[in-house]
């Protein structure tokens, strides 16, 4: 996520942009996981996609539930 930041910084922020704001969308809190994610980056700015707006509540709703099936499956394949 801090790579993607600093991609986006240098390549797609123009003059007078603010910084890029990434957003971590899960489907259940889990402490733990925020805590690494976000220790010792020098704020708390995360991304998963490039967006400059958000999305419209429906789409995000589905594509959570995509992202939820997809791991599903793939710990139905992997015997998880």
């Amino acid at each position: 996520m801090h790579a993607y930041l600093n991609y986006a910084s240098n390549n797609w922020v123009l003059a007078g942009d603010n910084p890029p704001v990434g957003l971590i969308l899960c489907a259940q809190k889990d402490e733990a996981i925020v805590q690494y994610a976000l220790e010792g980056l020098p704020n708390n700015r995360m991304a998963a996609e490039y967006r400059t707006v958000l999305p419209v509540e429906e789409l995000l709703t589905s594509e959570i539930d995509c992202a939820r099936i997809a791991m599903d499956v793939s710990n139905l394949l992997l015997g998880d």
